[in-house]
């Protein structure tokens, strides 16, 4: 591959270190150009092919109900574990088995990653609107409400950054990256916007790159501007996400592109390096279609994993004597509330506190609900196997902050 010329750099002063910015040339790469031929051809086919599977596994489901929101809150959980939260899926889920659950009563954790599920939630709805339209005003609002939260504190929510910032090191000296000054944001991100909204054609030629290729590299793009000061990895996945919903990719959010980001993170930083410094975008995208790729077969191993589990759990309550209605109406809205307690069943299934309890003892001697506090009161339960199957990889993990750099920007 011939060197590419991705971008330049800028002399800026920045606490009183003098430190190169990297100021990214608009998209798609030139000079030469990307060509998606050969094993790239190969990876973006496959990955088109993986999520075209999992869009349609969406369709054709009976629990389409609850898979999807399952789903979406594994992204949530995942993306808001990159930026440094340690609350795990388990966790979301019991604070909404609360009956009346409050944001202000949650803990810092699992407030960042309801300020995820809002934010997808408010770009979705944005979009489906008559007059809905992707624009760096959307991504904007989306900021707003990503990180209006107590992870947000200090900064400023849906403004484009007004001053400079660095990634990794205390000072900008020693910075891993230095974004682009404030002074380009405006013209970066006007040329960002007039991209996603070039003609999509038939994936051929430089203005005509397939659609899953040109997610990718606005993806990178939007990393390498950063124009907030905070939260610019959890817009850019929720850009993922987003796009492909607009672009008619994938109807409902059922992938989870945080799980491969988590898993090859350093992977994606030395890439996301390269691109800069190497101009190699070719790499870059390839290894983003294998991770578009990867969550999209998951997502649907882990569907048919699901339904399988609910199936087989069902017909096994159907045959067990002495099974109340009660129990098995609880027991079809599992999926959708996998950990409870008996005030939540109580409004759940619309029954007395004795009623509620009851259903839980049944469904918990039947294998289905396992205790889990190991109290005598304010207790709840978990319907364990099919968490097991939704959590994978969805671990906290105690080693990380803010994506992966000690960063000065690194809520992430």
């Amino acid at each position: 591959m011939n060197r590419r010329r991705t971008g330049r750099y800028e002399r800026i002063t920045v606490g009183g270190e003098e430190v190169a910015a990297f100021i990214p040339r608009p998209l798609p790469p030139r000079d030469p150009i990307l060509h998606v031929d050969g094993a790239l051809a190969e990876r973006h086919r496959a990955a088109e092919q993986a999520v075209a599977r999992l869009g349609l596994a969406g369709e054709l489901t009976p629990a389409a109900d609850w898979l999807v929101p399952a789903f979406v809150r594994k992204e949530a959980v995942l993306s808001a574990q990159l930026a440094g939260a340690k609350a795990s899926l388990e966790d979301l889920f019991a604070f909404e088995a609360q009956p009346s659950p409050s944001r202000s009563l949650a803990g810092a954790d699992v407030r960042a990653v309801l300020d995820c599920l809002d934010a997808l939630a408010l770009g979705r709805k944005a979009l489906a609107s008559p007059r809905g339209v992707f624009s760096m005003r959307l991504l904007n609002d989306v900021h707003e409400r990503l990180v209006r939260g107590a992870r947000g504190a200090g900064t400023t929510p849906g403004q484009v950054r007004r001053s400079q910032t660095w990634v990794g090191g205390a000072r900008p000296g020693d910075a891993a990256y230095v974004p682009p000054p404030p002074h380009a944001l405006a013209d970066l991100l006007g040329a960002f916007d007039r991209y996603v909204h070039a003609p999509l054609g038939d994936g051929r030629g430089v203005e005509s790159l397939p659609m899953l290729v040109r997610v990718g590299l606005l993806h990178a793009q939007f990393l390498m501007i950063r124009p907030y000061h905070d939260g610019n990895g959890r817009v850019g996945r929720l850009l993922v996400s987003l796009l492909l919903g607009d672009w008619g990719l994938l109807k409902e959010p059922l992938l989870y592109p945080s799980l491969f980001f988590k898993r090859r993170r350093d992977d994606c930083e030395r890439r996301l390096t390269a691109v800069r410094v190497e101009g190699d975008w070719e790499e870059w995208t390839a290894l983003f279609l294998e991770g578009i790729a990867t969550v999209a077969r998951d997502a649907v191993a882990s569907a048919r994993e699901l339904l399988a589990v609910v199936a087989a759990d069902r017909a096994r309550l159907l045959e067990q004597e002495g099974m109340s209605i009660f129990a098995l109406r609880l027991f079809e809205l599992l999926p959708r509330h996998p950990v409870v307690t008996v005030a939540a069943v109580m409004k759940l299934v619309g029954t007395t506190k004795p009623t509620a309890g009851r259903a839980i003892e049944l469904l918990e001697a039947a294998g289905v609900l396992a205790e889990t506090t190991g109290k005598r009161r304010d207790r709840s339960w978990a319907y364990r196997r099919w968490l097991d199957v939704l959590c994978a990889g969805t671990e906290a993990d105690p080693e990380r902050d803010g994506g992966g750099h000690r960063a000065h920007d690194s809520r992430e």
